[in-house]
């Protein structure tokens, strides 16, 4: 395990801003993990981090733990009942392209998720259709004690972009089985192929960026509500509205602050309810002090 005291977020996000963390662990597997989370105290405040997208640190920072999950829980693999077992740091690509390997179908969407398995189960993630707890068969979660335990979708409030335990614990989601029904590895290899080009010609990738700001209100786009309120191409001290896509705020010179990209959050909602009646509800999660 290694320990760095205050350590810039910015290097770990992909919006590139944002303040520091009191202490950043990095664990070399999951019993690492395990053995960690059995020092912390009960109430220390605790983030897991996977590849940073869809996170922002306020300026002012994060007084509480950051646990790194990318490259360190990393293993995946088939089982023997045919499910495939992935750690909670693998990447959501990754996992769509070793099913494709291994000739099964509907895990084509996950190459679209700009993250890891930790938070697309935390945030119920999806695209074109489908969402990634359609596919859970168990999830192994992990305790204050470094315990683990096996839970199935039936212990969990699952809805639109969330999922959470009924009951109030201080697990978090270590690995997970999954099921993806057989198919044909060509076909979906050509699916991921053709969601990846459509992916980059539409969002703007080449930019510092957390993926969709926004949720989609029912029966409509939070993109269009954006663009319809005249706020594609508005910069607010060094952040933007995407012109590719009016849900995405980038950060093209790596110069804005956390603080600026929250206040142009902040604008957005308040322009499109002024506008429309519509409360955009944001997808990222903003956590620590402002400056």
């Amino acid at each position: 395990m290694e320990v760095r005291p205050n350590e810039s977020m910015a290097q770990h996000v992909t919006w590139r801003a944002g303040g520091c963390v009191a202490l950043a662990c990095f664990p070399k597997n999951l019993d690492d993990l395990a053995a960690f989370m059995a020092t912390l105290r009960h109430d220390e405040p605790l983030l897991l981090v996977g590849l940073g997208s869809n996170l922002l640190i306020r300026d002012g920072g994060f007084d509480g733990t950051a646990i790194f999950t990318h490259g360190a829980l990393d293993t995946l693999r088939l089982e023997a009942d045919g499910s495939l077992y992935a750690e909670a740091g693998v990447a959501s690509p990754k996992l769509a392209r070793f099913a494709a390997t291994h000739d099964l179908a509907g895990a084509e969407f996950l190459a679209g998720i700009p993250g890891t398995l930790g938070g697309a189960l935390t945030m119920n993630a999806g695209c074109h259709g489908a969402e990634i707890w359609q596919y859970v068969e168990r999830v192994r979660m992990l305790d204050r004690q470094g315990q683990f335990i096996d839970r199935t979708s039936a212990d969990f409030a699952i809805g639109y972009r969330r999922a959470g335990l009924k009951e109030n614990t201080d697990e978090i989601f270590a690995a997970a089985w999954l099921r993806f029904p057989a198919g044909d590895g060509a076909i979906a290899r050509e699916k991921i192929k053709a969601l990846l080009e459509k992916r980059s010609a539409t969002q703007p990738l080449a930019l510092p960026n957390a993926g969709s700001v926004f949720r989609n209100p029912p029966g409509d786009h939070a993109a269009r509500l954006i663009e319809a309120a005249g706020l594609k191409g508005f910069e607010e001290d060094g952040a933007r509205v995407s012109e590719k896509h009016a849900n995405f705020i980038v950060n093209p010179q790596g110069k804005a602050t956390a603080s600026a990209i929250e206040s142009l959050i902040g604008r957005i909602q308040a322009t499109v309810k002024d506008r429309f009646g519509i409360e955009l509800i944001r997808e990222v999660r903003i956590l620590g002090v402002r400056s």
